[in-house]
């Protein structure tokens, strides 16, 4: 059904939405969806860098040791 609309049916939409709401209304509506996906993005951001700090704390160190190293831990 939606995929018979084309250009011409998305501009009388655009159209009919103007009327109805308002410039002013749909402006402020924009900014509000602009606000939400910029707080998702952050969200999503600091998740993953969460993520990535809980995995490098967790990960073992399998450097090897020198010999200056190894002889200190063995007096």
């Amino acid at each position: 059904m939606l995929n018979n609309i084309g250009l011409p049916g998305l501009l009388l939409i655009a159209v009919v939405v103007l009327v109805l709401f308002g410039r002013g209304k749909i402006s402020s509506l924009m900014g509000e969806v602009g606000k939400g996906i910029t707080a998702f993005k952050k969200g999503v951001k600091d998740g993953s860098e969460e993520i990535e700090q809980a995995n490098a704390d967790e990960a073992k160190d399998v450097t090897p040791q020198t010999e200056s190293e190894s002889s200190k831990d063995k007096v």
